[in-house]
């Protein structure tokens, strides 16, 4: 299956209706990467009842234990580099975007109030695109216009969105401390809300985390 980055240089008509097609998925609940999900009541751990648990709350598919989630090292917006291995000490939302995907833009400003309350608190977010070729004459002006000060990653010819099995965006992937991989949504999400601040604190390394 193409991936979504392989679609950056059709025309405007094409991309809206992959946009629309992605929408259609996420509403209805799909799951883009192979890898067995938690269902309800397994593992003896907080599925049990009929209550929804923090990742149901917060629209997160959950993810069973001993998931890795896969590595990756790329160049950065700034002209750096950075890897997922930098940050095993922390929550890692790896979020996949395009500049031409409009439910990436408006998920977006969620995404850097999220980052923006907890960063202090060990969580980093690393927004990948997958803009064919890494282009800086739009990357640049979106990020700036968007007041975005997470770290942008560049993954020009989709081998990281590739490797992590991405088919819509936007993709979002909630790595714990230590490098496991927890959970993954298709499609926007409102980041700041009650229920994913709940899941997220749970998370976040430390005394009041799950590590």
């Amino acid at each position: 299956m193409r991936s979504w980055a392989s679609n950056a240089i059709l025309g405007a008509s094409r991309r809206e209706s992959l946009i629309r097609a992605a929408l259609a998925i996420a509403l209805l609940g799909a799951i883009f990467w192979v890898l067995p999900i938690r269902r309800a009541g397994e593992g003896g751990g907080h599925h049990g009842g009929t209550l929804l648990d923090p990742f149901e709350k917060a629209g997160i598919v959950e993810l069973k234990e001993g998931q890795r989630a896969p590595g990756f090292a790329l160049a950065t917006l700034d002209g750096g580099r950075a890897s997922l291995a930098d940050h095993r000490d922390k929550l890692v939302v790896v979020n996949f975007w395009a500049t031409w995907c409009h439910p990436c833009a408006l998920e977006m400003p969620s995404l850097e109030a999220l980052w923006r309350r907890y960063q202090e608190r060990g969580l980093i977010v690393l927004a990948v695109s997958v803009d064919r070729g890494s282009p800086r004459g739009l990357l640049e002006p979106y990020v700036r216009n968007l007041k975005l000060t997470f770290p942008i990653l560049l993954d020009p010819d989709s081998k990281t969105s590739d490797g992590w099995r991405v088919t819509a965006l936007p993709a979002t992937f909630l790595v714990r401390p230590g490098g496991e991989l927890t959970g993954m949504a298709v499609g926007p999400r409102e980041w700041p809300s009650d229920e994913m601040r709940a899941l997220v604190e749970g998370l976040l390394p430390g005394p009041h985390g799950h590590k």
